[in-house]
């Protein structure tokens, strides 16, 4: 399935993607009098998310599209949610981008950092440069939403807690962060420094993971680009990595830095 959050006034409400139409969930709950939950963080919980796969499975789409369908031309999609229990980031998780700041990759133990949910904005939602910086950067991030609570997990277990995928930006202050790296957190803390979306992709939909491709995009021309398998630190290993410590309740994510960074990536900066 292909989930997403789409703006309806001041509401934030979860939606299916079916080709080029979105289909709002509590207008299928009226339709067909129904009570799948109507946001998104409460729809990938793990008993909701199965039990609204189940049923996504056994009803003719086609026919839901076509008389509850809105055309996507036409949605604002938000933030896939607003209020996750903890966003991990992995940095430097390939030689390339660590060579572009200037860095040596790890090569024992991922490096992670953390980010405040005060940091989430929508796709196309404005960045705002903080005045303590003059060089802010922006690169496009795989993200991994977890899907169940796990602890102790190991590499081989991993994607049965992975819930799905979905598209990042993540900003970074990074003339703040090359006076000190112990000034990683202050630079990637700013408010608007996470883009979250516009879509999750459950993990049917891909057929190889290994074989994404993550591109940074200015303007409708790619600027720079990475495939999963090259990653120093693959996604399962990333997943079992900092839970091994840790109880990460269902809807948390974290996102892998994984192409270059870029200083007009194209949105609206102000």
């Amino acid at each position: 399935m292909r989930l997403a959050t789409i703006l309806l006034g001041d509401k934030e409400r979860a939606a299916v993607l079916v080709d080029d139409k979105v289909i709002v969930l509590s207008d299928i709950n009226r339709y067909l009098n129904l009570d799948h939950p109507e946001t998104l963080f409460e729809l990938i919980q793990p008993e909701a998310l199965a039990t609204f796969g189940n049923w996504w499975g056994s009803v003719d789409v086609e026919r839901l599209a076509s008389d509850l369908g809105h055309p996507i031309e036409g949605v604002e999609f938000g933030a896939l949610y607003r209020h996750p229990r903890k966003i991990w980031g992995i940095g430097l998780n390939y030689v390339e981008h660590a060579s572009d700041l200037l860095e040596k990759a790890p090569s024992s133990e991922p490096a992670s950092f953390m980010k405040p949910d005060t940091t989430i904005i929508g796709p196309r939602d404005p960045i705002k440069i903080p005045n303590q910086s003059e060089r802010t950067t922006a690169e496009a991030e795989l993200g991994l939403i977890i899907g169940k609570t796990c602890k102790d997990v190991s590499e081989e277990e991993a994607d049965s807690y992975i819930a799905g995928y979905t598209t990042i930006i993540d900003m970074t202050a990074e003339d703040i962060l090359q006076v000190n790296p112990r000034y990683l957190t202050r630079s990637k803390s700013f408010d608007t420094f996470f883009s979250f979306g516009p879509e999750f992709v459950t993990t049917d939909e891909i057929e190889d993971l290994s074989e994404l491709e993550v591109s940074t995009v200015i303007n409708g021309e790619p600027h720079r680009k990475n495939k999963v398998h090259n990653m120093t630190f693959n996604p399962h290993h990333l997943v079992s990595f900092p839970f091994e410590s840790d109880d990460p309740s269902p809807g948390r994510y974290h996102f892998n830095r994984n192409t270059w960074s870029s200083r007009n990536p194209g949105w609206r900066y102000r």
